[in-house]
Parts: structure tokens; C-alpha cells; sequence
């Protein structure tokens, strides 16, 4: 409800004006002293126009801008233009052929009759040939030199005048290790020194400057790549200890280490080598050849540990007499083994090369107790089956042939290698390849008849003994001064490279030619010829 004045009743004043709002117009019937009731009523609205909008207004203001001018330009082009041509052969000259006259049946019949027997006879000579056995169409591009395609160095080991004792490719083939120590005389157990490792597959190879580069606290002996694990070495050291390395961990390479136990060798390690455990083929366990004349396989257990899983000992009094050896040294009871090759035929058996110049057959089931007085935390056994006759001086390398199963090569102080078979001590051929040591001999993995030696007089030699048994093929110079090679490995995937490392500290891959890497026909006939020769 609104209730609003009219503006006639705003005029009125005095109570009279008062009363009548009040009563709404009408005097009470009771007089003014008693008032009446209020009564409501419905009046018409007052508006009151607002005097200030209108002075106020509407205020508005207009604004523009104007953008940037936009620039506009044309422009056309011209399609290339067509040129049609027209070549008009010439008339083709009609060409005569000469009727075929038809084939005489009986007389092509008769023929045939003929030449029968002349061709059936030629047939049956071709069949029986054997020109062309082991024959294989090779379209790659021959290769007729032997070259140098790296030569690879660790300055600060040559600074320190280190000398590379081992080297090994990895399972893939691309890397190559080297190790670097002494083999002179002298005490070296002390001794900071290096294993390095190239990729030779990555671009922008440094040659003098590693992949990766690991810190040992003795000098290095050996070196030898796990056979599946790409990053994964062994080496052996001048204070005896054998270590594993992962070469894919830079800040901390160290796997495993045997440590100074009563189980560590107590002479300089010359050899390491990776074997599949016999019932486990895909786990690896570690042998290890040392001066001390134990020969010992180590586990990899927790903690970066390698426990001594068996070992054996090479007792003077227990060796084989089968062949006349010099008598040893008064006090002498142990002999230094210097180098093993193992069978590629038979697992537990496998080769030594001793500091008396001796090879040694000797076999992992061996059950003879040894008798040593060295301290081992397990019995060690007398491993020795077969001695051969000896060389002049020690042996410094041995390598078993990977195509058959009796032969082997040794390498010796009294710069011969021998050509030995597991079936006499005799060797079958005698070659002299220098005047001054032998430090590696090894059979390629893909020619029979092939091996290689590294020479103290600073050259890699070559031979293929199908073609001459006496002189090598090849022989390349390592070092312009004469110094020693000192090892050398065949890449057994790239299996045209070859590695030497020398007294200089560096180490060269060489690029072999096509003759030292393609099998010639009837080759493994004639190793089996070689084999079954009778020593004179």
C-alpha cells in the first residue's frame, strides 16, 4: 500500500489542517478531544521530476585511430615456355630372313647315337673332379696390401715410458683395448699405469685420445674382453692381483678385484682368460696364469669380490717325463707358467707355455693333488698330461688351432716358433722367424693355414703355410726403431684387422689383404696333412 500527500493538502497549516490528514478530511462525530480512527485509503502518485539530470545531460565522446597503411603489391610470373620438336626415322628396310628348313629327325636321332658315350664319359670325369672343392665366388674388391689404418696412444702412459703389454677386441668387434705396463726388468708393482679403450666405429675417432681411460695402481700384464659382455675386461697385474673393469662406467670402472689374499698369485699374472662355466654356458668364470706356477679360476661374488673357485700348481717333481727337460734349479719347486691357449675342441683341455721353455698339456678334470707347499684356501691339482720337447729359452705365447683339434703354435725367447701336435712331444716344424725374442704368436680365426708372430725386432710376420713353410708372406715394420711387439690380437668379427702393441706405447691396426682373409680350396686338407706328419 502507498500512502502519498497531494500537493493541494502540502498548503494547509495549523492543527485544523493536521486533524483533517489525520481523519482523512472528515471531522469525528465525537468532537476534536476524542479523535477518531485512522482509515487507510489509496491515494494518486506524486512524482517529483529531477531537476538535476536535466541540467546534467547525456555526455558522450566519439574516438577513433587509424592503423598502419597496409602495403599491398602485385606481381605475376611467366610459365617456361614449350618448344615441340619432331625426329623422323628412317624407312626401315625390309629384311629377308632365311627359311629355316625343317630339322632331319633320323639323322639328328643318329647324332645323338654318336656323341652318346664320348659325352656321357665327360659328364662322369667332371663329377669326379675335385678342381674346384672349397671353391666360393667372392665379388668383393680384392685387397692386396696389408695397411695401416690406426695408430692409437696414450700420451701420459707414454710419458711415463710404459710399454703395451696385451691387447684384445671386444665381443662387437669396434673396440679395441690395450693395456699398459712393463715387461722389462725391474719392479713395477708400484707402478701407475692404464687400461685404454678406442671405438674405432665412432666418427671423429682422436687416436690419442681413448674412449675411456682407467687408472690401475700396478702395472698391467694381460688383458682380455668378456666374450658377451661388450664393456667388460679382465687384467692381470705385476703385484699379482687380477681385476674386472666395466668400461661403460667412467667414474667407477671396478667390478671385481681378488684383492692380497693367501689365494692371490704372488708373481706378475701373463695371462687372463673368460670360460663358460660347464653347466652354466652363459655365466663366465676367470683363469689366470702367473710366474708363482698356479693356475687359478675365480667367481665374481658380491661386494666386488672374485672368490678362488679352483686352482692348480705345476710341481717340478710332478711334471710328465715323456721328454728329456733340463734339470731345474737347486730349491726349485714350482714352474713359472708364462702363456695358456685352450682347445677349441675340448673345453678342460688347454696348453701352458713355462719360463723353462716347455709347453705343457694340461686338462681342467685333472684330480691329482698338487704338492705344493703355496698357501690356498682350497687343495690345488696337478692339471700337466704331456710335456714336449722344449725351446731354447722361455715361452712367451701359445695358440691353439681353431680348425683342428691337435695342433698348436709356441713362441719362444730363441726366436722359433714351433708347430707342435697334442700326439708327440716333437714339434712337426721348427720355424725361425727372428734372431731376437718372440713375444705372440696366434692362428687367424678364419684361415687354417694362416698365423702371425710378433717379433722383438719391431715387425708383425704373416705366414700362410700354403704357400711357403719356411719364410713369411708378409712382414710389416711396427716400429721404425727396432723396439719389441709385444702383442698381438686377430678381430674375430672384423676379421680383416689385426692388432700389435709394442715397447713404443702404441698400438696400430693393421688392414690385412684379401689372401690372409678368403680360404683357399682343399686348405683344411692340408692342415689335416700337416697334422698327420710324423716328427724327424
Amino acid at each position: 500500500m502507498a500512502t502519498s500527500a497531494q500537493p493541494g493538502l502540502l498548503g494547509l497549516a495549523g492543527s485544523a489542517g493536521g486533524e483533517a490528514l489525520a481523519t482523512n478530511g472528515t471531522a469525528s462525530a465525537e468532537g476534536p478531544e476524542r479523535p477518531g480512527p485512522l482509515q487507510d485509503e489509496t491515494l494518486g502518485v506524486v512524482s517529483v521530476p529531477s531537476q538535476w539530470r536535466g541540467v546534467q545531460g547525456i555526455r558522450g565522446e566519439t574516438k577513433s585511430c587509424q592503423t598502419a597503411s597496409i602495403a599491398t603489391a602485385e606481381a605475376s610470373v611467366q610459365a617456361r615456355k614449350h618448344v615441340d620438336a619432331e625426329v623422323q626415322t628412317e624407312v626401315p628396310e625390309p629384311v629377308s630372313l632365311p627359311s629355316v628348313p625343317r630339322y632331319n629327325g633320323p639323322r639328328l636321332a643318329a647324332f645323338l647315337r654318336k656323341v652318346e658315350a664320348m659325352v656321357t664319359r665327360e659328364l662322369n670325369k667332371n663329377w669326379q673332379s675335385h678342381a674346384f672343392d672349397g671353391f666360393e665366388v667372392n665379388w668383393a674388391e680384392q685387397q692386396q696390401t696389408v695397411t695401416c689404418l690406426h695408430t692409437l696412444s696414450y700420451p701420459p702412459a707414454q710419458e711415463q715410458g710404459l710399454h703395451v703389454t696385451g691387447v684384445s677386441w671386444n665381443t662387437t668387434g669396434s673396440v679395441v683395448a690395450c693395456a699398459y705396463g712393463r715387461l722389462d726388468d725391474g719392479d713395477w708393482s708400484t707402478l701407475k699405469s692404464f687400461v685404454c679403450t678406442w671405438n674405432l666405429d665412432r666418427r671423429g675417432l682422436n687416436p690419442q685420445q681413448p674412449s675411456a681411460v682407467v687408472e690401475v695402481p700396478s702395472a698391467v700384464m694381460c688383458l682380455a674382453f668378456h666374450p658377451t659382455q661388450p664393456s667388460h675386461m679382465a687384467g692381470g697385474l705385476y703385484s699379482g692381483e687380477v681385476l674386472v673393469w666395466d668400461a661403460g662406467r667412467p667414474e667407477d670402472p671396478l667390478l671385481w678385484r681378488t684383492g692380497l689374499t693367501d689365494d692371490t698369485h704372488t708373481d706378475p699374472v701373463y695371462q687372463v682368460v673368460w670360460l663358460p662355466e660347464p653347466r652354466h654356458s652363459r655365466r663366465f668364470q676367470l683363469l689366470s696364469v702367473a710366474a708363482d706356477g698356479k693356475v687359478l679360476l675365480w667367481q665374481g661374488v658380491g661386494a666386488g669380490r672374485l672368490q678362488l673357485s679352483a686352482g692348480f700348481a705345476l710341481a717340478v717333481q710332478q711334471l710328465p717325463r715323456n721328454t728329456k727337460l733340463k734339470k731345474p734349479s737347486r730349491g726349485e719347486t714350482e714352474v713359472g707358467a708364462t702363456a695358456v691357449a685352450f682347445s677349441s675342441f675340448d673345453p678342460s683341455l688347454f696348453v701352458l707355455g713355462t719360463e723353462g721353455g716347455f709347453p705343457l698339456k694340461c686338462s681342467l678334470a685333472a684330480e691329482e693333488a698338487a704338492v705344493t707347499r703355496m698357501p690356498s684356501s682350497l687343495p690345488l691339482r696337478a692339471p700337466a698330461q704331456f710335456t714336449f720337447a722344449p725351446h731354447g729359452g722361455p715361452v712367451y705365447s701359445v695358440s691353439c688351432s681353431p680348425f683342428h683339434r691337435n695342433l698348436f703354435l709356441s713362441a719362444g725367447t730363441d726366436g722359433h716358433v714351433h708347430l707342435y701336435s697334442m700326439l708327440q712331444a716333437q714339434p712337426l716344424t721348427s720355424l725361425q722367424l727372428s734372431h731376437k725374442y718372440l713375444f705372440a704368436v696366434r692362428w687367424s680365426p678364419v684361415r687354417p693355414l694362416v698365423f702371425a708372430a710378433a717379433s722383438g725386432a719391431g715387425d708383425v710376420q704373416l705366414f700362410d703355410l700354403q704357400k711357403s713353410s719356411q719364410r713369411p708372406t708378409v712382414s710389416v715394420k711396427q716400429t721404425e726403431d727396432e723396439s719389441p711387439v709385444y702383442c698381438l690380437e686377430f678381430n674375430c668379427q672384423q676379421t680383416q684387422l689385426l692388432a700389435a702393441g709394442d715397447a713404443k706405447g702404441t698400438v696400430k691396426v693393421w688392414q690385412l689383404s684379401s689372401e690372409f682373409t678368403e680360404q683357399g680350396a682343399r686348405e683344411t686338407e692340408r692342415l689335416d696333412q700337416l697334422a698327420s706328419e710324423v716328427a724327424s
